[in-house]
């Protein structure tokens, strides 16, 4: 098997050490990736910080049409791209498929938002000391950014760092998770296709404590990091930063008592153990009115049972392992403590090397894990509100707030839920696990700051730059 190059300034390059990539699933080598050298990351860095200026005067076409050809080649690559993250994260192959999708469509927007960033124009003559004058403002690049990416999804929160950079003209350094790494070669690959300036987009795979001089390089202003608590340090580590933080949370799904209880069922169920429930908003705590609970939770149950669950290259399979056993012992030990607490175990529970079992909880005690804390594996976690105003109550009684899922048909109730939840975005009638990728997406609280989502991470990358003309008969 040979070793899979890293992207250097848009150059392939090798390093003298290399990571193996371990499937979860089978526990064979997927891979082998070469880590670059300090010596190689100086130079990535020393190139994203040259090209700095060139990368911000890049013409709209030329982005725009590097975006398109990124999002092409996805397209026609998307089989090769599908199986390489289900081979690397063990993610079933339906939902593999379904992510190099999305990445089709976030490089597609990013194409077109960059043909249609055109600033806005203001006229000053609104006072007397105005007359004359018209302001122009445009965004401009803050400098070169260092994205960090998770290993839960490879290809769409790469895209989601890379394309919103391309498209405002920023150079890029993309560290992804080290568990993860083929994937964002890949796209490393299809980048360098392109005619972008060199220096402007490096994959670097490697260990995390080889990442720690990028975090305080001053050359890199400019830090997009999804993952999990250590995000909170960086803004320590590089007060002087401008740091975007998506953090994960415990996302609640409320079912009140109008709800479609067999399409919350379906949706919840899903959603709460599809990626084997390593999702940042897949389903954790399912928030059920009282006068629909008994009537909610054996639907729940049922479907939650009937998933599939196994080799996650099976089409079939809509639950797959953990990324690695660490993680599995993790999730059955907090579903044990849990139990031992005074939790019911309704199904699941128990593990089998990286898989554990997709498990439903009722009555676990508030101060649990499983209930404070992201579990991000295949847990739902059973609540009982005895109205609205309680299930409200309970989704905004965390320390996360990311998204959160309401089951209603009543339009001023789903009106009063984006107003009184404490949440980043709020889906009515489906699971907070929703995302369309140019919508503005991030939380609150311990779920971190700032927004990704094509046109929000284009703003959250760049600065607004006002051009004041004098002179000028209105």
């Amino acid at each position: 098997m040979s070793t899979r190059p890293f992207w250097l300034a848009g150059t392939a390059a090798t390093g003298d050490t290399e990571i193996t990539v371990v499937n979860p699933y089978t526990g064979e080598d997927a891979g082998t990736v070469s880590v670059p050298t300090a010596e190689q990351i100086e130079e990535a860095v020393a190139a994203a910080h040259a090209v700095a200026a060139e990368a911000a005067a890049l013409p709209a076409h030329v982005r725009a049409d590097a975006l398109d050809h990124v999002s092409r080649r996805i397209g026609e690559r998307a089989e090769e791209i599908a199986r390489t993250i289900t081979a690397e994260s063990g993610k079933p192959i339906k939902w593999a498929r379904a992510e190099a999708g999305r990445a089709v469509s976030v490089f597609r927007w990013a194409a077109e938002e960059a043909r249609r960033d055109s600033g806005e124009l203001q006229r000053l003559d609104t006072d007397p000391g105005g007359t004359g004058r018209m302001a122009l403002v445009r965004r401009v690049p803050k400098g070169p950014v260092l994205g960090i990416s998770p290993f839960n999804f490879p290809l769409n929160l790469v895209a989601h760092k890379v394309a919103p950079a391309i498209a405002v003209g920023a150079p890029i350094i993309l560290k992804p998770a080290p568990a993860t790494p083929m994937t964002a070669l890949l796209l490393g690959e299809i980048i360098a296709e392109t005619d972008l300036p060199g220096g402007m987009v490096s994959v670097l795979p490697m260990p995390n404590e080889l990442a720690a001089p990028l975090i305080t390089d001053e050359r890199l202003p400019v830090i997009s990091f999804t993952g999990g608590p250590f995000g909170w340090q960086l803004p320590r580590l590089a007060p002087h930063k401008h740091v975007t933080l998506e953090l994960g949370g415990n996302a609640a799904a409320v079912v009140l008592a109008d709800a479609d209880l067999d399409w919350a069922a379906q949706r919840v169920a899903l959603f709460g153990n599809n990626q084997a429930g390593q999702v940042c908003i897949g389903v954790q705590r399912v928030i059920v009115e009282d006068a629909v609970y008994d009537e909610f939770v054996p639907r729940l149950v049922e479907r939650v049972e009937a998933l599939g669950v196994g080799d996650p290259a099976d089409p079939a399979t809509d639950v797959g392992p953990l990324v690695d056993e660490a993680a599995a012992e993790r999730v059955a030990s907090w579903i044990d403590e849990a139990v031992t607490a005074g939790a019911k175990l309704l199904t699941g529970g128990t593990r089998d090397g990286v898989t554990v079992a997709p498990t439903v909880l009722a009555e676990a005690p508030d101060d649990s894990r499983v209930v404070r804390q992201e579990v991000f594996g295949p847990v739902l976690v059973l609540q009982r509100a005895a109205d609205t105003d309680a299930a409200f109550a309970a989704v905004n009684d965390s320390d996360f707030g990311l998204q959160a899922g309401v089951f209603t048909r009543d339009l001023p109730t789903a009106f009063r839920a984006h107003r009184e939840l404490e949440v980043g975005g709020v889906v009515i009638g489906d699971v907070p696990t929703f995302r369309a990728d140019q919508m503005p997406y991030g939380g609150v609280k311990g779920s971190g700051v700032g927004k990704e989502g094509v046109r929000a991470a284009m703003t959250d990358l760049s600065y607004e730059r006002v051009l004041v003309l004098t002179g000028i008969d209105l």
